[in-house]
């Protein structure tokens, strides 16, 4: 029998999700979610007043606010099927990193991308949502959101703020700017969900849940390093060191307290590539995200019921 959530209606406080890029080890926090849905018995889009997510986590948020979406309706989204889809044509074959091109031509991504988001824009999302993005014209973020770009398209958005350097090509969305992965610039949007929701909701205190996609703690040789150029950085993912830094959680942690709840980890087995979806590393990932709920679920739980 489900234990509903008792919120009363009277209640000044707002709740803010946030969702961390990660490609498909985003899958993770769909896991964490899919549990809090069973546990309070409500959708998660109905849980929460704002969403706000970089690169996966973008498109996590575009579905649950934008289209109402459920757990198990985003665990279609992210079946091995799209999964497979979204990362067809690869121009790195051979597995060389002496590449001129995007590893994916983008196609296969988008088509399953307007298979979910047709037509619709920002302005018809179902809750307020926003997803970072880097215009790399102007060379400074830029938040697409339903409240401050509600003409742009919500395939825009979720193309944009997931074209991830290396991975995929730089995104012109409906305005004629060119964008990339927002991860660049804050893989995890907590203080900016934040922010933007006190902007939104200036009476009313604000709580944020914020949801990694791991963390890759494996140990780089200090020495050995000292010595790496592009080539040996890059082999070494580099880009995955640049997303994955702490420092915004512990910012978050200083400036917004105890109303602040990470739920993170380190990746452990899970690969730190960003775009494994064997059937074992998706296993992995599950449960991950399995093992986030049996350490954090209580507190989210707490965190929602205050």
């Amino acid at each position: 029998m489900f234990k509903y959530f008792r919120r009363s209606p009277k209640t000044n406080t707002r709740y803010v999700l946030s969702l961390d890029g990660g490609g498909v080890r985003a899958i993770a926090a769909l896991v964490f979610l899919k549990h809090l849905e069973i546990e309070s018995g409500q959708k998660i889009v109905d849980l929460f007043d704002f969403f706000i997510g970089t690169s996966a986590g973008g498109i996590n948020a575009l579905n649950i606010a934008g289209l109402g979406m459920n757990a198990k309706d985003l665990e279609i989204f992210w079946s091995e099927e799209n999964l497979t889809k979204t990362m067809s044509k690869s121009f790195w074959d051979n597995a060389s990193f002496l590449q001129t091109k995007p590893k994916y031509d983008g196609i296969g991504k988008r088509e399953v991308l307007y298979e979910y988001f047709k037509d619709l824009s920002l302005g018809e999302s179902a809750k307020p949502v926003a997803v970072l993005t880097y215009d790399v014209e102007q060379r400074k973020p830029r938040l697409l959101s339903s409240y401050g770009t509600p003409g742009i398209k919500m395939l825009s958005a979720a193309s944009a703020t997931s074209a991830a350097p290396i991975y995929y090509s730089t995104y012109e969305i409906d305005d004629g700017s060119w964008l990339i992965d927002g991860g660049i610039v804050a893989n995890n949007p907590s203080l900016l969900g934040y922010s933007e929701a006190k902007k939104l909701f200036p009476n009313n205190q604000i709580k944020v849940l914020s949801i990694g996609a791991g963390i890759n703690r494996r140990k780089i040789n200090g020495k050995h390093s000292s010595k790496w150029g592009a080539l040996s950085w890059f082999k070494h993912d580099i880009l995955g060191i640049m997303l994955e830094s702490s420092m915004f959680d512990e910012i978050a942690t200083d400036l917004i307290g105890q109303d602040y709840l990470r739920v993170n980890s380190s990746t452990g087995l899970v690969n730190r590539r960003m775009d494994d979806n064997s059937e074992v590393n998706l296993e992995r990932i599950h449960l991950m995200g399995m093992d986030w709920w049996t350490e954090f679920g209580a507190q989210a739980k707490k965190f929602l019921n205050t």
